[in-house]
């Protein structure tokens, strides 16, 4: 049957694009700009080619309203902080003196002044500035970076979307500022901000921007009556205004719920919703409100953080029960396509039937483009690529790769006993202590050191047949006992080999799994100019052999203090990977935590006496709505301990976890029953201490001393008083010392002065504490 026509022909649009470039030119602009090898006039020009290029991409594409303003050259949330003027005091005197160079002050930080605290977007791995907001706060609009944008697109002949955080999910993520009443909430300052961002929307308007999108993904969250009244207050508001362009209110991350009703009785003029992660919940929820009669859906039926083709038959299916439930209906991914790489066309290295599954960005955009075509011509408009699709899929879903007998047998035999030590902490940690020897305040590192250029150029030569294997093995070894000796003679603890053999904590891993599948240019920002390349989860997983023993025991046989064995947990693995969409994540979870079972019995065998399995993404892939958060808890904890569980009492586990809101998930981290975490806590002044410390956590915590996120070197004394912050809620029998997380981004100067200050601080508080303390 012929699909019929849309009433209005739909558009294809985006919410948001990759901003680094097809070669991470963004990336390589900042980092030059930060050691004085760039000027700002050629950084804001390579910045302005990479605009002109996406806007100019998008709309050969077919395209109708190109986003602008969601460029970034470090986070977006920043820069709606400077958009409302709400810098932090303790940056002003940077930002009046360099706009630019204050801005990276609050990003990174500097040697006298401390960054704004960084947190997880939501459930995604993407990082952003957490805004400091307090009673005092005055909101003053600078709109020049929205504007310049908008204009830069009007000029080159396209119709610009300008892109904004809106106002409720900016106060709904600022936390008090420095000194502030911790109860303070920012969302009390809502009727101060409204007047900003109705100033900012005039100067759009006067700019020539038809329409602005407002971002509020914080409403697909649980909102109290309060939060959703302030949320209708100012859409009523900003709707009211007369001299503002048309109003897109975006969400994202899944299902609106009564926010949707709020939504949708506000005069604005468009709702964006996602129907891909919400499942049926959005579009029953805008059947039951009665639908948006005369105003504009732009439908995310492509979905934005996963790689997997469209299912167009799917997809024209919800498009077309939405056509008769709004004016007229606009085709989109689920939400910015920041969260995937740029190009699968890139991967020349990917068989080629299995690339035939994948959608980056640029092909999300195409998917975009050719259901808008099959929504307002029909699907005989399509009828060539629904072809190609349906083959691609069928291609996927039969696929041996998809399906290994052995390792679904194996899942099916995982019993409860499985997933326990066969002892308590209690008697676990007096076995530890006995066999480890270590002293009060135990000093160690997250796991990774400085990647200096000579590693990536020895892996590079290795690539390139520059060098053999046996020539690049031993600049690892190399490496390894400068690593070794260094934390020596700094007097650390427990010790890491530094992980130079690894090129990234899920892709080494992943390199070495059946069922995944490495890229060579999937880049995604993970952070400011950090990006990785998410493996991709496509099969049923298992180890082949060992795959960190080798290192780590070299390493252990140049010392004679305990080195860590150091692997990535089953959650961290699915949350930065992309993951398969055909079985439950629990399911895949099980085969992940089986295959690192195997790596950490065969650490402990070959004498490995503290392993350390990190799920910094514990927290990041919790559910956004409450009602979901036991389901996805369950088999999270259960996938560690099963990855753990097997182990002698006498060796000690050990977690890590950063850049999370860790209060919502105390009583997972109890569930773990690691022996000890390492948790980010420098940037929050210790606000995890607190949080464990008021659930009665009864095993051994580090919360971080050193904020490895900032070029600044903590002095001994600032890492002290942060220990001495740690210890009001952690008694000192069960208290490590540590860095917030590992050292793979900084230098090796910066590394050594600050460990050195780290080990310094630990043995002054080790000085002051009273002999039974030990």
């Amino acid at each position: 049957m012929t699909a019929k026509p849309a009433a209005a022909a739909a558009r294809a649009t985006v919410y948001g694009y990759p901003r680094q470039g097809p070669n991470r030119e963004l990336k390589k602009a900042i980092e030059g700009y930060w050691k004085g090898r760039v000027d700002a006039a050629a950084l804001r020009e390579t910045a302005a080619e990479l605009r002109r290029g996406t806007w100019q991409q998008l709309a050969e594409a077919g395209v109708h309203d190109v986003p602008t303003g969601d460029f970034s050259y470090y986070d977006h949330v920043l820069d709606t902080s400077v958009m409302v003027g709400a810098v932090p005091g303790r940056h002003r005197a940077a930002v009046d003196a360099d706009a630019l160079d204050g801005y990276f002050a609050m990003a990174r930080g500097t040697q006298d002044v401390a960054p704004l605290e960084m947190t997880k977007w939501f459930d995604t791995n993407y990082h952003y500035l957490v805004p400091e907001l307090g009673p005092d706060t005055v909101f003053t609009a600078d709109s020049a970076k929205q504007v310049a944008e908008c204009a830069e697109a009007l000029a080159l002949g396209h119709t610009p979307r300008p892109v904004l955080v809106g106002p409720v999910t900016y106060l709904l993520l600022a936390k008090p500022a420095p000194g502030v009443a911790a109860d303070f909430e920012p969302l009390t300052l809502l009727d101060r901000l409204l007047p900003v961002y109705a100033e900012v929307l005039a100067d759009l308007r006067a700019a020539g921007a038809a329409w602005v999108q407002l971002d509020e993904p914080a409403l697909v969250q649980d909102r109290t009556p309060a939060e959703l009244n302030a949320a209708a207050r100012a859409y009523r508001e900003l709707g009211g205004l007369a001299d503002r362009p048309k109003l897109l209110v975006a969400s994202y991350f899944g299902r609106l719920g009564e926010a949707l009703t709020v939504l949708a009785k506000a005069p604005v003029d468009g709702l964006a919703l996602d129907f891909t992660e919400s499942g049926a919940g959005n579009l029953d929820d805008l059947a039951a409100a009665g639908g948006l009669p005369g105003k504009r859906l732009v439908a995310g039926v492509v979905n934005g953080r996963n790689i997997w083709i469209n299912d167009y038959e799917k997809s024209l299916a919800t498009l077309g029960t939405l056509l008769g439930l709004a004016d007229r209906v606009d085709v989109s991914a689920s939400c910015s396509l920041l969260h995937v790489p740029l190009d699968a066309d890139a991967e020349s290295d990917i068989d080629p039937q299995i690339a035939r599954w994948l959608a980056f960005a640029r092909q999300k955009t195409e998917e975009i483009v050719v259901l808008a075509r099959g929504l307002a011509g029909g699907t005989d408009a399509i009828a060539a690529e629904l072809a190609a699709n349906r083959a691609d899929l069928a291609s996927r879903a039969g696929a041996a790769l998809t399906r290994d007998p052995a390792v679904r047998a194996r899942t099916a035999a995982v019993t409860d006993a499985d997933g326990r030590r066969s002892q308590p902490y209690t008697e676990r940690s007096a076995a530890q202590r006995a066999h480890l020897g270590l002293p009060l305040l135990p000093t160690t590192t997250i796991g990774s050191f400085p990647q200096t250029t000579e590693l990536r150029t020895a892996r590079a030569d290795l690539r390139a047949g520059r060098i053999d294997e046996a020539g690049y093995e031993e600049r690892i070894k190399d490496e390894i006992r400068e690593v070794l000796s260094f934390q020596e003679k700094a007097g650390l603890d427990v010790l890491v080999h530094g992980e130079p053999e690894r090129n990234d904590m899920v892709q080494y891993f992943a390199e070495q799994l059946t069922g995944y599948l490495a890229t060579q240019h999937g880049w995604v920002q993970s952070y400011g100019t950090r990006y990785v390349r998410p493996p991709v989860l496509a099969g049923d997983i298992s180890r082949p052999e060992p795959m960190t023993v080798r290192w780590t025991t070299y390493a252990q046989s140049l010392t004679a203090r305990p080195v860590k064995g150091m692997l990535t947990g089953p959650v961290t693995m699915l949350a930065w990977s992309f993951v398969r969409d055909d079985q439950p994540l629990g399911d895949t979870a099980r085969q992940v935590a089986l295959a690192l079972r195997d790596e950490v019995n065969d650490l402990e065998a070959s004498g490995t006496s503290v392993i350390q399995v990190d799920e910094p993404a514990l927290r990041e892939t919790l559910p956004l709505r409450a009602a979901e958060h036991a389901a996805y808890l369950e088999w999270a904890t259960e996938s560690f301990r099963l990855a753990t569980g097997g182990v002698r009492p006498d060796t000690q586990i050990h977690t890590h976890m950063c850049y999370a809101e860790f209060g919502d998930i105390v009583q997972a981290i109890d569930d773990l029953d690691a022996d000890v975490i390492s948790l980010e806590a420098a940037r929050s002044h210790m606000q995890v201490a607190r949080e464990l410390a008021a659930h009665g956590y009864p095993r051994e915590a580090g919360p971080g001393v050193y904020d490895i996120h900032s070029p600044r070197i903590p002095s001994t004394e600032e890492a002290a008083t942060l220990l001495r912050k740690g210890l009001e809620a952690i008694p000192a029998s069960r208290l490590w010392v540590n860095p917030d997380c590992g050292l793979k981004t900084r230098g090796w100067p910066e590394t050594r002065a600050s460990l050195e200050n780290l080990v310094a601080a630990a043995r002054e508080i080790r000085a002051e504490l009273p002999t039974e303390a030990a």
